[in-house]
């Protein structure tokens, strides 16, 4: 093992297993001035990519009729927890379609448990 990788292993979060399609809470530590606080990105996960230390992930929510899309490496220290509020019923790795969809048709299936 390389030294760049022994450093990398070191640095490798434990989080939840979701996929494309999921409904995910990111509790993400914003910094203001001196002030430190949690904000909570609510959404769908569009898509998951990379490996190791530079996977990453993407939630897109609708705020006031506008469409956001925030993307978050995982294994980031700002990131406080991640958790997964519903299990989409989705046949894609890439879930780019709903960046096209307003309102109702924007929604996923939730998976049937």
């Amino acid at each position: 093992m390389s030294v760049i990788q022994e450093i990398e292993s070191s640095q490798l979060r434990r989080l939840p297993q979701f996929k494309a399609g999921d409904t995910v809470k990111v509790h993400f530590r914003v910094i203001e001035g001196q002030r430190q606080r949690v904000q909570v990105f609510e959404g769908i996960c569009i898509k998951k990519q990379g490996h190791g230390l530079r996977e990453t992930f993407t939630v897109r929510k609708q705020s006031f009729g506008v469409g956001v899309e925030r993307t978050f490496p995982v294994h980031s220290p700002k990131i406080d927890r991640v958790e997964v509020a519903a299990i989409g019923d989705v046949s894609r790795a890439k879930l780019y379609y709903l960046r096209g969809k307003v309102g109702k048709k924007a929604r996923v299936r939730e998976k049937q448990r």
